[in-house]
């Protein structure tokens, strides 16, 4: 779209105002409504924001570990650039005109949307077009914010309960929220190709159609905000969190992959004589997300919560494995059809920035592919968990920091400013979490010790 034809959009829809946002080092959207005259005027200058966005946390508490920005910088502006192909309408905003941006043009190695752009463009360079889509579980609620805080978040009451997945009686007892999340989404240009109960009270996913890298993270940072705002339309509470109970079952992120040739007319993972149909290509492909997957751990397990959800037996992958069709293993190997064959990544969590979590799937394979790894690991068949053979992953957000920080390999990928910037806001999130005096500790420890 040119400047021209968004003047002529604008016109032709009486918009006044227009919405933008970009995502954070968590993944959580940040931006404003700007006039009209706002946006046509910045185009080219870009708008200017500031930093803090990328010097505090997801709660706004300032880093005191990070050189990007701070009080010794003195919190400064920098340049966001809108990006005119991203422009949809917000159908629960009387169809607001709404825009991705990010930071590319300021070179904010923070900027996670700018990280995925750059390993997009190698992919690109390496003669290859990635297709991705990013999957989703999520718990509904009845409860709003102000009654959360009220209660101290303690027993939040789910808006169905039992266990009930792939329910339709279950979806049926909230049908205008299941049918709006539907229709309201795919009106938002995140069109769902399927979506159920999980198994659990309130438990929600939702598969959002593949697409090239970029508008695929950009439909998947998207539809966890969306949901938001479409569950406080019902009076609904909805979380991403990793694992909200130890009792139930986490809620996943998955990650879908696959390579093609520039035109997408041939699958480049499918091989009709490979071993599991699968390509050589695919083999160093998924050789070098198993040889990676320490190094960049945190980029698919972000917080403290995502490794209650990396436990055996709860759905989600603890060991470096592959298998074909297996569910107990970190890569999962997928070839229904020849259009299909793919490969899952599902070691991610809901609350993972998607811009991350894909960028470190599409990085971690095209680097098994330059370095033509062998897949020297044999397909795990049955119980992954048990599959201890080539490693298991670390069980807490500070061990595979550490790791990450010291690690040549991520640096490799991404660059030493984004692997400083990122270990180091991790680091902050571990340093909260260990001053933090919980409830199981008081019960504990509070008479007998």
């Amino acid at each position: 779209m040119t400047k021209d034809e968004l003047i002529q959009y604008l016109n032709e829809h009486n918009a006044e105002q227009v919405k933008f946002a970009f995502a954070d080092i968590d993944g959580i959207l940040r931006g404003k409504v700007i006039s009209k005259q706002k946006l046509l005027d910045t185009l080219e200058s870009g708008i200017g924001f500031c930093d803090v966005v990328f010097g505090w946390d997801s709660n706004d508490a300032a880093y005191d570990n990070v050189q990007l920005t701070g009080w010794h910088s003195g919190y400064p502006d920098k340049q966001v650039h809108i990006d005119l192909s991203t422009l949809r309408t917000i159908p629960w905003q009387n169809d607001l005109p709404f825009f991705l941006a990010d930071f590319s043009k300021s070179k904010v190695a923070a900027c996670s949307r700018s990280l995925l752009k750059k390993v997009v463009q190698e992919c690109a360079d390496m003669g290859y077009h990635a297709e991705f889509a990013q999957e989703f579980e999520w718990f509904n609620f009845n409860e709003s914010p102000h009654s959360l805080q009220q209660k101290q978040f303690v027993q939040p009451e789910p808006f169905t309960t039992g266990m009930f997945g792939y329910s339709i009686l279950r979806t049926s007892l909230q049908s205008d929220f299941y049918f709006d999340l539907i229709d309201l989404l795919n009106k938002f240009n995140i069109p769902i190709e399927g979506i159920h109960t999980e198994t659990g009270p309130g438990v929600y996913e939702a598969a959002i159609v593949h697409d090239n890298t970029l508008a695929a993270a950009d439909k998947a940072v998207l539809f966890k905000t969306a949901v938001k705002e479409i569950a406080y339309k019902h009076g609904i509470m909805a979380s991403f969190m990793a694992k909200w109970n130890e009792q139930l079952p986490g809620c996943s992120g998955h990650v879908h992959q696959s390579l093609w040739n520039p035109a997408t007319k041939e699958n480049l993972f499918y091989s009709e004589e490979g071993k599991h149909h699968m390509s050589q290509l695919m083999e160093h492909y998924v050789a070098g997300l198993l040889y990676c997957l320490p190094h960049v751990l945190p980029m698919y397990a972000p917080t403290i919560n995502s490794y209650k959800r990396l436990v055996e037996g709860a759905w989600a992958p603890t060991t470096v494995t592959w298998g074909v069709d297996n569910r107990t293993t970190a890569v999962r190997v997928l070839h229904p059809t020849i259009k299909n064959t793919r490969v899952e990544m599902r070691v991610p969590g809901s609350d993972t920035n998607p811009y991350l979590a894909i960028a470190a799937s599409l990085a971690s394979g095209l680097y098994g592919i330059k370095h033509q790894l062998p897949l020297n690991i044999e397909a795990t068949k049955g119980n992954g968990y048990a599959d201890k053979s080539n490693g298991v992953l670390p069980s807490n957000l500070l061990e595979a920091t550490t790791h990450m920080q010291h690690s040549s390999v991520a640096k490799d990928l991404f660059g030493d400013a984004f692997v400083e910037h990122f270990t180091n806001t991790r680091m902050w999130e571990c340093r909260q979490f260990a001053k933090h005096v919980s409830d199981w500790e008081l019960k504990r420890y509070f008479e007998i010790i």
